[in-house]
C-alpha cells in the first residue's frame, strides 16, 4: 500500500476535532481532551499519521504519559498503527534509562542503587532528629519529602514554601519536616542510594552540566508527545525543557477538569499557560464524548458549570440512556446494603461483574460494601489498597482486642467504651486528626470498627468484647475469601483513566465530598474535580448516593454534598419546611400499609409494607406483568429490571392503577417511564393482550392504515 494512502486512512478513521490533532504534525501543540474524548486514539494517530506520511523517523519521537499501564498501552496502539518504533515510556522510566546511560561516562562508577521505599531512610532521619514516629507519620514524611523534591523544593526552602502553600504533616511542624528531609538527603548519599524522585533529578542534572549529554540526547529524540499533561510537576516540566533545548515539537495533551493531584505536586498551570510559553500554539478541544451516555455527561457538564475547575464542554456521541440515580439513605449500612442488592440484582439480570464499580472518597469507606457484598454473595475486587481486613492498622486493631477479650479486660463502660480504649492506646481519639496523609487514613480504619462495635450493640444490647472479636473474625474470614472476576471497589482517585458500564458513587455527603480537611477554595475545587472524574467514569448507568448517619439508629446530621445542588432533587430529608430559623428540617417517616410499623430500609418503603407482612398484591397480575416486561426488555436487548424492578411490578400489581395519574403515583414510576409503558402497563392491569411488540393489539374492525 502507497505510504500516502495508508497516511490519508489514518486520518479517515477520526473525527474532525481528533483529525485537527492528527494533522497537526510541527510546531507547538495543546489538546484539550474532555473525558471519554479520545485523546489516546488522537494521539497516537498522530504519531502514526507523522511516521506513515514520512514527517517522523520513529526512532526519533518520545511519547511520554504517567503509568507504565497507560505507556504500554500506548505502545500496542501504536504497533498496531504500523509506528512500532516509537518509545512510549513514563517520565521516570524515561529518566532512568538516560540516567543509568549516561552517569558512568560522565561521573564514574554506576549509578546509585534505587531504594524501593524511603521508610527505612525516613525512620533512620527522624531517629537522629530525636523525632517520635509511627508507620503512618513515616509514611506522611515520605508524601511530603516527595512533594518537596517534585516541586523543587529544598529543604532549607521547605518552611517558608510549606507555610505559604498550607501543607501540613499531623503532629510534625513545618522546621521539623525540614529538618527530617535535610537528614534524609544526608543517610541517602552515605548509603550510595537514590530514590524515584532523584532519578528525575539525576537525569536533568546530566542534561544541565554536561553539553555533550544534551546534544545526544537531543539527537536522539526531535519529536515529544506527552499525555496527561495536568499532572506534570515542576521537576518533569525543567526535565522536559532540557530535553527539548529551546526546540518546539511538542504536543501536550491533557484535561485541567481532572486536575486531580495537586497535593502530589501536579500542577496544571503547565497545560493551562502553554501557549503563553510557545507563542506559536495550535490549540485543539476534544469535545465529543464517546463513553458516556448524554444524562451522564450532561450532569457532569453541570456540575464544573461557572467553576474555576470548568474544562471543555462535553457532548456526547451515545443515545439517551437512563436518567441518574440520587439516592438517600439513613446510614451507611443502609446505602451499601442497597447498592449490593442493585447490583446483585443487575448480576443477576445478565450485566458482567467486572462492568460494575463503586467509587468512594477515601479507602475506609470500602469496609461496609465488602461486608454487604459477602452477604450477598456478589463478588468484588479492591483497587488500589489492600482489603480492610488486610490492612496493618486494623490487623493490629483486631490482635490487641483479642489479648484484651482473652484476658478479660475492660473498662465496665460496656462493648463501646472497651473498643474505644483499646484503640486509643493506637493513636484512636474522637475527633480525627487535621490535614490529610497516611494518618488521616489510619484514624478512618479504627474509626470504621468503632463503628462496627456500636452497630453490633445496636443489634445485641449485652454484646461483650469477645462477642465483638467473634464478629470480626467472621467478616475477615469472609471477606478473605479469593474471587476471579469481581465488581471493582476503588477510591476516586484510582478510579482515574478507568471506565465501568455501570458506576455507584457512594458516601457523597458533607465532610466526606469535599473532604472535611479540604480548606481553602483551591482545595474545595479539587474535590469538585475528583467528583467529575467519579461521574465520567460511567458509561451507561450512573448512581450518585449519600446517607444522613454513619450508623444505624445514629443521628441524621449528615447533609449531601454541595457539589450535588442543582444536579439532584430534593432529598427526603430536605422536603419538609423549616419553621422558624431555628428549626431543623425533620425527615418524614414512611409507615407499612398493613401494620403501620415504620419502614427501615429501601426496599420496605419502594414495596411500601415491611418483610414480615403478607404479600398484598394480586399475584396473577404480578405474573403476567412479569412476562410483559420480560416480552419488552427481549424487544429492547436490556436487562429486565432496566424496565421496571420487581418492587415496582408488586406495587404495580398491588394498586391495581386504572389511569396514568394513578400510575406516576407508584413508587419507581416517573414521567419517562410513564410516557415509553404507560399504556401498555394499564392494558396489562385491565386484562387485555399486549404484543410482544410492545403494542397492544389492532381490534379487528380497526379500519387498515393508508
Amino acid at each position: 500500500m502507497h505510504a500516502a494512502t495508508s497516511a490519508d486512512q489514518l486520518l479517515d478513521a477520526l473525527d474532525p476535532e481528533q483529525r485537527a490533532v492528527a494533522s497537526a504534525l510541527r510546531g507547538p501543540v495543546r489538546v484539550l481532551a474532555g473525558a471519554g474524548t479520545g485523546k489516546t486514539r488522537a494521539i497516537t494517530h498522530r504519531i502514526a499519521y507523522g511516521v506513515a506520511s514520512g514527517v517522523y523517523n520513529p526512532h526519533e519521537v518520545l511519547a511520554v504519559t504517567f503509568t507504565t499501564r497507560a505507556a504500554g498501552e500506548m505502545r500496542t496502539r501504536l504497533r498496531a498503527l504500523g509506528a512500532g518504533g516509537v518509545q512510549a515510556r513514563t517520565f521516570h522510566s524515561a529518566a532512568l534509562r538516560q540516567a543509568r546511560f549516561f552517569w558512568p561516562r560522565v561521573y564514574g562508577g554506576d549509578l546509585p542503587a534505587l531504594t524501593e521505599s524511603k521508610l527505612g531512610l525516613i525512620g533512620n532521619a527522624a531517629r537522629r532528629n530525636r523525632v517520635q514516629t509511627d508507620q503512618s507519620t513515616l509514611r506522611d514524611l515520605a508524601s511530603e519529602v516527595e512533594w518537596a523534591k517534585v516541586s523543587n523544593v529544598r529543604p532549607d526552602d521547605y518552611p517558608r514554601i510549606a507555610e505559604a502553600r498550607g501543607r501540613t504533616v499531623s503532629g510534625q511542624d513545618a522546621a521539623t519536616v525540614a529538618r527530617v528531609f535535610a537528614t534524609y538527603e544526608d543517610v541517602k548519599r552515605e548509603q550510595g542510594r537514590m530514590d524515584m524522585e532523584d532519578v528525575l533529578l539525576c537525569a536533568a542534572a546530566l542534561l544541565a552540566e554536561d553539553e555533550r549529554v544534551a546534544a545526544q540526547v537531543r539527537q536522539q529524540y526531535k519529536w515529544f508527545v506527552v499525555d496527561e499533561f495536568q499532572d506534570v510537576s515542576p521537576i518533569q516540566s525543567a526535565l522536559l525543557d532540557l530535553w527539548l533545548g529551546g526546540r518546539d515539537d511538542l504536543c501536550v495533551v491533557g484535561d485541567p477538569a481532572q486536575t486531580i493531584y495537586s497535593f502530589a505536586g501536579a500542577n496544571s498551570s503547565f497545560l493551562l499557560d502553554f501557549p503563553k510559553k510557545h507563542a506559536r500554539t495550535t490549540s485543539v478541544e476534544l469535545v465529543r464524548n464517546y463513553r458516556s451516555t448524554p444524562q451522564v455527561v450532561n450532569a457532569a457538564n453541570r456540575l464544573l458549570a461557572g467553576t474555576s475547575s470548568a474544562g471543555v464542554q462535553l457532548r456526547s456521541q451515545q443515545e439517551s440512556g437512563h436518567e441518574i440515580v440520587f439516592a438517600e439513605h439513613s446510614d451507611e449500612v443502609a446505602e451499601a446494603e442497597q447498592v449490593a442488592a442493585d447490583i446483585r440484582a443487575m448480576i443477576d439480570a445478565g450485566t458482567p461483574a467486572r462492568e460494575i464499580a463503586v467509587l468512594f472518597r477515601i479507602n475506609a469507606q470500602s469496609e461496609a460494601f465488602e461486608e454487604a457484598f459477602v452477604a450477598r454473595s456478589v463478588p468484588y475486587v479492591l483497587r488500589g489498597a489492600a482489603r480492610f481486613f488486610e490492612r496493618a492498622e486494623v490487623k493490629q486493631a483486631v490482635t490487641l482486642l483479642r489479648g484484651n477479650a482473652r484476658g478479660g479486660e475492660g473498662s465496665g463502660g460496656g462493648l463501646v467504651e472497651d473498643v474505644r480504649a483499646v484503640l486509643s492506646g493506637m493513636g484512636w481519639s474522637e475527633k480525627p486528626p487535621t490535614g490529610r496523609g497516611n494518618a488521616r487514613d489510619r484514624w478512618e480504619s479504627l474509626q470504621a470498627i468503632v463503628s462496627q462495635g456500636e452497630e453490633l450493640l445496636a443489634g445485641r444490647a449485652d454484646a461483650t468484647l469477645a462477642d465483638f472479636v467473634a464478629e470480626l473474625d467472621r467478616r475477615a474470614t469472609e471477606q478473605h475469601a479469593p474471587v476471579a472476576e469481581g465488581v471493582t471497589l476503588a477510591t476516586l482517585h484510582a478510579a482515574k483513566g478507568l471506565e465501568w458500564d455501570v458506576v455507584f458513587v457512594a458516601g457523597m455527603q458533607e465532610g466526606t465530598m469535599p473532604i472535611i480537611y479540604a480548606e481553602g477554595p483551591a482545595a474545595v475545587e479539587e474535590e469538585r474535580r475528583l467528583l467529575y472524574v467519579g461521574m465520567t467514569r460511567a458509561r451507561a448507568r450512573l448512581t450518585v448516593s449519600w446517607s444522613l448517619a454513619r450508623t444505624p439508629g445514629g443521628r441524621s446530621s449528615r447533609k449531601p454534598s454541595r457539589f450535588l445542588a442543582g444536579l439532584r432533587p430534593t432529598s427526603v430529608s430536605e422536603a419538609a419546611p423549616a419553621r422558624g430559623p431555628s428549626s431543623r428540617i425533620r425527615r418524614t417517616v414512611a409507615h407499612c400499609r398493613e401494620c403501620g410499623t415504620p419502614l427501615g430500609t429501601t426496599a420496605e418503603r419502594k414495596r411500601g409494607r415491611c418483610e414480615g407482612c403478607p404479600a398484598s398484591y394480586d399475584e396473577e397480575l404480578f405474573e403476567r406483568l412479569r412476562a410483559w416486561r420480560a416480552s419488552r426488555a427481549a424487544q429492547e436487548r436490556v436487562p429486565a429490571y432496566v424496565v421496571f424492578t420487581d418492587l415496582t411490578l408488586e406495587a404495580i400489581a398491588e394498586v391495581q392503577p386504572a389511569d396514568p395519574q394513578a400510575l406516576l403515583r407508584i413508587n419507581g414510576i416517573g414521567a419517562s417511564k410513564l410516557t415509553k409503558y404507560g399504556d401498555e402497563v394499564l392494558a396489562v392491569v385491565a386484562g387485555d393482550e399486549v404484543l410482544h411488540d410492545g403494542a397492544p393489539p389492532v381490534p379487528d374492525e380497526a379500519p387498515a392504515a393508508d
